[in-house]
């Protein structure tokens, strides 16, 4: 193997983040509610040595008009706890990341939920910490409007803070499990929490042992300022969305240089950005692809997407005409971001900046195995990554594509692994089992 190897994880949800994908010729529209295709790529992947199947969340229909819902497969999905306990069951390897909100939830749901997955996949969960940025979910939970955005993540910290020490509730030596004495559990080995802070009361604790992991691996997907810092702080993958390579190199080395600050490992954090992959047998094929998958989304799917990023409605603006000034707002600051900044060095009209937000608008990968290869080393070398969430452009053909083409070429670079060298999440990340705080 090469002295540095990528790490993929395969972003699940759903099954793919291209609004036209659904209608693409051979694909499964209804893989986001068909349990065997979901069992059938989830193995697929595990063959292919996937160190993730990740499963994100939304906790409300997204914020679109009729008209636009109507054309979109990304509406629903199962929820992920339910699949990946399911999933659990069918796969052996693969890691099982979820999606947990902290700002809609509590943390002894998460942290119960996710010791159970780690126990019942035999070590294999993460958790990505979400705060939440659809306005509309906070209309499900008792809110008449969204919460600020920094107050999320200073919730989003006490809430990570909380849940790792009920997962330390118990030393991992704690059950005893003595038939003769009659001795369960040491008391001795347990820990009550009895966190309070300034917005969460939790006595603990937690009624489950400790997880297999010690913590299911941490995984945060923020990238304004108050993200990057929880990530410095706390995580242990980002799931990055920036869109090239130089803009991924200044991520890696912000958030990374902040680790160092705080007396973290920056090699205890792996940093895997978004990367919407097509495969071809040549460059113009593929490329003749993609422009037929774009071709599918329809306007009305596209500017909702758009609305969504922005956080801002501007349908009722010239289609063909410029973008006009985006006020701050409480949704995602980081995709605010990238998209006026998108719109204004490419000088963008409204319809070609919606037909990229229906199409996925990020980072992309289209070519041929080899120079999909190519780029994939260039970012890795090039510090701006340690691999990548691929999100695929249909399934399941997209997905069997790079599974059958790019995966090998990897491999044969020295790359990407031919076997797991492990059994857990961990194990496949190359990161530590954590110590408990609370027992030696």
């Amino acid at each position: 193997m090469a002295s540095k190897t990528l790490h993929l994880g395969a972003f699940m949800r759903p099954v793919s983040i291209h609004t036209g994908a659904w209608r693409y010729p051979g694909a499964q529209p209804d893989a986001n509610f068909n349990f065997p295709q979901l069992k059938h790529l989830a193995q697929t992947l595990e063959h292919a040595c996937f160190d993730a199947f990740f499963m994100a969340d939304h906790l409300a229909v997204l914020n679109m008009p009729v008209r636009a819902l109507q054309r979109s497969h990304t509406v629903t999905s199962f929820e992920p706890f339910t699949l990946l306990s399911a999933l659990a069951a069918v796969t052996e390897r693969i890691g099982l990341v979820a999606t947990a909100s902290t700002t809609f939830d509590e943390p002894y749901h998460v942290a119960r939920r996710f010791a159970s997955l780690d126990h019942l996949s035999n070590g294999r969960a993460g958790w990505n910490i979400v705060t939440t940025a659809n306005p509309d979910a906070a209309l499900n939970f008792g809110y008449t409007e969204q919460i600020d955005h920094d107050a999320r993540y200073v919730r989003a910290r006490e809430f990570f803070d909380v849940v790792t020490g009920l997962w330390d509730s118990f030393a991992d030596d704690a059950f005893l499990r003595d038939v003769e004495s009659g001795i369960y559990f040491d008391p001795a080995r347990m820990h009550v929490l009895d966190h309070h802070g300034p917005a969460l009361d939790v006595r603990g604790p937690l009624n489950i042992a400790r997880p297999i992991q010690g913590w299911p691996v941490v995984v945060q997907a923020g990238s304004s300022e108050p993200g990057r810092q929880l990530a410095a702080e706390t995580a242990e993958v980002v799931f990055a969305a920036e869109p090239d390579l130089a803009a991924g190199q200044r991520l890696y080395a912000d958030i990374k240089g902040r680790m160092r600050q705080i007396g973290r490992d920056p090699s205890h954090l792996k940093i895997l950005p978004a990367a919407f992959v097509l495969v071809g047998e040549t460059l113009a094929e593929a490329q003749a692809k993609r422009a037929h998958l774009d071709s599918l989304v329809h306007y009305d799917s596209g500017i909702a997407s758009l609305n969504g990023m922005l956080g801002h409605d501007v349908s009722g603006y010239d289609p063909d005409g410029p973008l006009p000034e985006i006020p701050e707002t409480n949704a995602s600051k980081s995709a605010r971001a990238r998209i006026v900044e998108m719109a204004a060095r490419d000088r963008l009209s409204i319809r070609t900046l919606a037909a990229r937000a229906g199409s996925y608008s990020g980072l992309a990968f289209v070519g041929t195995a080899r120079s999909i290869a190519d780029e994939m080393e260039a970012w890795l070398l090039g510090e701006a990554s340690d691999g990548f969430n691929i999100m695929f452009p249909w399934v399941p053909g997209g997905l069997v594509e790079f599974v059958e083409q790019v995966v090998p070429e990897l491999q044969r670079r020295g790359l990407f692994r031919r076997a797991y060298e492990g059994t857990t999440l961990r194990d496949h990340l190359g990161l530590p089992r954590p110590a408990n705080r609370f027992f030696a």
